[in-house]
């Protein structure tokens, strides 16, 4: 073999289709939630976007445990848009009533949802920060508000740990079937520099060793290292040659499924991949016999897997 294997223990407790499944974070929690809402899992794909640093995940988690809705208080107007410093710019809009109808849609559906999630996956991509001036708290987006408006800084690795360590406390007593999957995005910051990127990365990895290391329901998945080391080469690079390729992406993917489903729920979920794709095939000549028999064997095959597994009723289609 040409290349590093990052071994992988596979998790006792599996996430299956009867799982809930909440992600939030950075770009891995993204891709990982979309791959697994395209194979009809249940899962809620970060309801405030994407997010980067630990703190604004936690408080996002924390404004799902507390919070009932957001109000005009918590959005403010800048360049014609208006805007929350707690959500991505997929949020803002040009009148505030549209914009808080964007956020609590989504904020309540996630609140709800959060209640009964099995697994919970987070995903740090950098430690740096963006505290405003005014408040002193850690915004999620900065919403291109002039720079002299906060106060950018690295969060050390003890303010990140204890900070999880009281949200995972608070959280196991509400939540006890909780699983807490921690990772750290593969993409590096390079704006900083290349030496800022790996320190920054370290204080993210350092914190998640700590944080394991104190609750049984947490474990870590090595996303950045199987991206740095085990597909460590430019062919697996984005052309901007920071982000994961296409194929990168499904072979994290692959390298997941095999770490937290059990084989009953792989076997599925391959079903499942063959049958969208097969849906979404576009033939040259759809009047013909053929075809006809090709969209019979599809709509045989989606009634027995229903059939066979009942719990999978209203996600397809």
């Amino acid at each position: 073999m040409f290349r590093t294997i990052v071994g992988i223990e596979p998790y006792p407790r599996k996430i299956n289709y009867e799982s809930n499944i909440l992600t939030l974070g950075s770009c891995f929690s993204e891709n990982i939630g979309r791959k697994m809402q395209d194979v009809f899992f249940l899962t809620e794909v970060n309801p405030f976007g994407v997010l980067y640093n630990p703190v604004s995940i936690q408080n996002s988690i924390e404004l799902l445990l507390e919070k009932d809705s957001f109000t005009e208080s918590d959005i403010f107007e800048h360049h014609s848009l208006w805007q929350s410093f707690s959500h991505s710019g997929l949020f803002s809009d040009v009148t505030p009533e549209k914009c808080l109808t964007r956020i609590n849609n989504r904020f309540t559906k996630a609140a709800h949802f959060l209640k009964n999630t099995d697994f919970l996956l987070i995903t740090f991509g950098t430690a740096w920060v963006f505290e405003e001036k005014k408040s002193g708290r850690v915004v999620s987006n900065c919403h291109k508000l002039p720079a002299n408006y906060f106060i950018r800084r690295r969060l050390t690795v003890g303010e990140i740990a204890a900070g999880y360590f009281a949200l995972i406390t608070k959280l196991n007593e509400l939540l006890p079937q909780l699983n807490i999957i921690l990772s750290v995005s593969p993409i590096r910051h390079l704006k900083d520099g290349a030496h800022e990127n790996t320190v920054s990365k370290s204080a993210l990895l350092m914190a998640i060793d700590e944080i394991q290391k104190q609750f049984g329901n947490v474990v870590y998945f090595p996303a950045y290292e199987i991206l740095m080391d085990e597909l460590r080469d430019y062919r697996f690079y984005a052309a901007d040659m920071l982000h994961p390729s296409e194929v990168a992406v499904d072979y994290i993917w692959q390298k997941f499924s095999e770490t937290f489903f059990s084989e009953e729920t792989i076997h599925i979920k391959k079903q499942l991949e063959q049958l969208t794709a097969d849906k979404a095939h576009h033939p040259l000549h759809p009047d013909s016999d053929e075809f006809k028999l090709f969209l019979k064997n599809i709509n045989v095959r989606e009634k027995n897997l229903l059939k066979q597994y009942p719990f999978l009723s209203g996600r397809l289609g």
